[in-house]
């Protein structure tokens, strides 16, 4: 590379005229000196003195800072361009004033030493009006740090690229290898690569020879603009014009694939025309007035899945376009809808395969008909129904939280009350049947809301450690009389099997749902058999979308002898709502809430399935490791050793502050503990509890607040309360997950959460553990 510049250059390029105001500073400072010898009195003397001083330090100083500026300057062009050292392309490095300072070997090879020239002047040779395109690109980096455009020249296709940094312009030139013309030149069809401005980039030599010429524009090919893909149109041809249908195709970075087909006056199969349309490299279908398909290339043979003698209907072809096919056909014929594209369903098509649909009406001898553009839109239909798929399963995860909240507050008015009139009724009293359905329904209730929120991944776990063969035979008699009679179960454990570490109420649930699916696959009888092993994982094991690192995982297999799933619904089989049973027969949640409690559980859950032979669920969670059981032991024994005091403590009665802002809840909460013997201090917003202590003569001993409330939140009003109450025992409750408590615990030692909805017992055991 060639750098060798002289330091004003380099100076000018940083917009800094070197020594300028140094030169002037001395300048003044001499005239001062001069002046001095001639000034009438001392006074004005020194004053010319100290002014002939201060020039002169200021131009010493001034002068340092150009060196400096200068300096940093040419370090910074000359390593932004030193990257630029081996490459292929023309580089060149201009000053702001448009003054080239360096160039590159290839620029050296391909221009000559262009140093000191501008930079129009050294690519004149290269592009036509080089001077407009640089002026161009000056004019846009003066807007934007870079720029390019792409030029139509005699040797092909040029583009320049300009980008601005500091003290000056770096440049590149480079000659484009366009694939389209390699592409267009193995077919006899007239072919062109346009712009999105327009411009020619490139043609075959078909087209060149039907030309007569290179073309620069669309409008010196097609004088008649704006050019219609399907309409005939008139070529500019050697011998004068030629009538021609364009086929336009789309292409990357905005260009389009201009292909000149000639008209379709006669049908495709007995004309010149015939050639043409079976060698465009697109799927093409001619339709006629009635919408029949008069002829099909075969590309488009492929994408239908058809034979090449196939006729009828365009509607016996495809379908799914929303509305009815032959209806958009003869729409578009009459011009009464825009013309745009469909994506339809390809009918004839073994696997499920979506085609877009572009319709141009074409106008001839013959009447009007229509000539269709065909792709292959099932991967992008497939990315479009994941994302809608994802877009409804986060929306009804975030119905599921936010519903909770609401609904479990009904709950806990409702199983509260239906306690505290439990509490009056023995079982012979007539109402007392009436009461224990109620209380029966609220908890399938509080179930179905339960199952949402594992679906959503937002419920709380209460974590232990389980051996899964002692848990799986305690819920064998259960999974036995769930089964019934024809069916028969079969469970085999791995004697070497590791403790995992889960909510093992969630877990029994999540083994009962998935032995119910696989009797309800068995309506004849059949065997489930569910197995636990352990699996040593060496390396990531990649299945369907999820990837299992590495370790150590006990797995569960629930096998089935039904009818198998079709593999076209296995990869919705966890979707909430989706169900393969008849209607009535199931909620959809039960696999949807399986997935949410694994993977909260830190597991993964996979489904296997042959129609006819039966289906395999596979659930992998991550062996415990062991090192925290003394932990673990130490915690349990903490429970038993508190209890032994609770009579004494017990004795005397505690001062609860009840902070509830649903009235339904409070009213229930406040009676339940006052029947059991606590002062309890009601309050509907933290707001108010907290002006309620501003009398320091209340003793409280525990708040009970919810978390989330108008206002002040739960966790907001209680580090304010400890502030002059720090013994004060605390409990959360909440409609959300714990993990609503996220962030907002810290500072509040030794505080319990129990979750709405809950019972009379619930909310009464919890007070006493916290005060006693």
């Amino acid at each position: 590379m060639t750098d060798q510049a002289a330091d004003p250059g380099f100076s000018q390029g940083a917009g800094i005229r070197p020594f300028a105001q140094p030169i002037i500073l001395l300048v003044l400072g001499l005239v001062a000196g001069v002046a001095t010898f001639f000034a009438p009195g001392p006074e004005l003397r020194f004053g010319l003195l100290a002014a002939t001083g201060g020039c002169l330090v200021a131009a010493v100083l001034v002068a340092l800072r150009d060196l400096w500026r200068i300096r940093q300057v040419r370090s910074s062009i000359k390593a932004a361009f030193d990257l630029m050292e081996h490459d292929p392309s023309p580089c060149f490095c201009t000053t702001e004033d448009g003054a080239i300072l360096m160039q590159n070997a290839a620029a050296d090879r391909r221009f000559g030493d262009r140093k000191g020239t501008s930079m129009s002047r050294a690519i004149a040779g290269a592009l036509p009006n080089a001077a407009a395109v640089v002026f161009r690109q000056e004019t846009a980096i003066g807007r934007r740090p870079s720029s390019h455009e792409i030029v139509v020249t005699p040797r092909g296709t040029v583009r320049l690229a300009a980008h601005r940094m500091q003290g000056g312009v770096i440049w590149r030139l480079d000659d484009l290898a366009d694939a389209h013309a390699r592409q267009g030149e193995t077919i006899g069809l007239p072919m062109m690569v346009v712009s999105h401005n327009d411009t020619v980039l490139s043609m075959n030599a078909a087209m060149r020879d039907v030309l007569g010429r290179r073309a620069t524009t669309l409008e010196d090919v097609f004088p008649e603009q704006p050019l219609v893909a399907g309409r005939r149109s008139s070529l500019s041809g050697v011998d004068g014009r030629i009538e021609v249908i364009p086929i336009v195709v789309p292409a990357k970075d905005g260009r389009r694939e201009i292909y000149a087909v000639p008209g379709l006056s006669e049908p495709p199969a007995a004309s010149v025309a015939a050639r043409a349309f079976e060698s465009l490299p697109v799927a093409l279908l001619h339709i006629g007035a009635e919408g029949e398909v008069l002829a099909s290339n075969q590309h488009a043979q492929s994408l239908l899945g058809i034979p090449s003698d196939s006729s009828g209907m365009l509607s016996q072809f495809v379908e799914n376009l929303g509305r009815p096919v032959d209806d958009w056909v003869a729409d578009t014929l009459a011009e009464r809808i825009p013309n745009r594209a469909e994506v339809a369903r390809a009918k004839r098509r073994k696997d499920e395969t979506f085609l877009q649909i572009s319709l141009s009406r074409i106008v001839d001898g013959t009447g009007p008909s229509l000539l269709a553009v065909l792709h292959d839109a099932t991967e992008l239909k497939t990315l479009e129904q994941q994302f809608v798929q994802s877009q409804k399963m986060q929306a009804i995860g975030e119905l599921a939280g936010g519903v909770a909240h609401d609904f479990n507050n009904l709950l806990t008015a409702i199983t509260g009350h239906c306690d505290l009139l439990l509490l009056r009724h023995d079982q012979g009293d007539q109402d007392y049947a009436d009461l224990v359905q109620i209380n029966q329904n609220a908890n399938r209730a509080a179930s179905l809301v339960g199952q949402l929120l594992a679906f959503s991944r937002k419920q709380t776990l209460e974590p232990e450690v389980i051996d899964l063969r002692d848990s799986i035979g305690e819920l064998t008699h259960l999974l036995n009389r769930l089964v019934g009679e024809r069916i028969t179960l079969r469970l085999s454990n791995d004697p070497g099997l590791e403790p995992i570490r889960a909510d093992r109420r969630q877990l029994d649930q999540v083994l009962m749902n998935l032995v119910v699916n696989a009797r309800d696959a068995m309506p004849d009888g059949g065997e489930v058999r569910v197995e636990t092993r352990m699996v040593h994982l060496s390396e990531m094991m990649k299945r369907d979308q999820a990837v299992v690192p590495p370790g150590s995982y006990v797995t569960i297999r629930v096998r089935d002898q039904g009818s198998g799933i079709p593999a076209d619904k296995l990869n919705r089989i966890f979707e909430p709502f989706f169900t393969t049973k008849r209607t009535g027969e199931g909620t959809g949640l039960g696999l949807s809430m399986a997935y949410g409690i694994i993977k909260q559980t830190g597991g993964y859950i996979f489904v296997d399935s042959v129609v006819g032979a039966g289906t395999t669920f596979t659930i992998y969670i991550p062996a415990h490791v062991t090192g925290n059981d003394e932990q673990d032991t130490a915690t349990a024994l903490e429970v038993p050793a508190n209890a032994g005091n609770s009579l004494t403590d017990e004795s005397r009665p505690g001062v609860v502050m009840l902070v509830e802002d649903e009235a339904p809840v409070r009213a229930f909460a406040s009676r339940a503990l006052r029947l059991r013997g606590y002062t309890v201090i009601e309050a509907g917003s933290a707001e108010e509890a907290l002006e309620t202590l501003t009398d320091q003569s209340l003793e409280i001993d525990l708040f009970v607040t919810d978390v989330i409330m108008p206002g002040l939140d739960g966790p907001t009003w209680v580090r304010e309360a400890l502030k002059d109450r720090p013994d004060t025992k605390v409990i959360f409750v909440s409609g959300y997950a714990e993990d609503a408590l996220e962030g907002s615990e810290d500072g509040i030692p030794g505080s319990v959460f129990l979750p709405k909805p809950f019972s009379l017992t619930d909310l009464t055991e919890t007070v006493r553990r916290q005060l006693h």
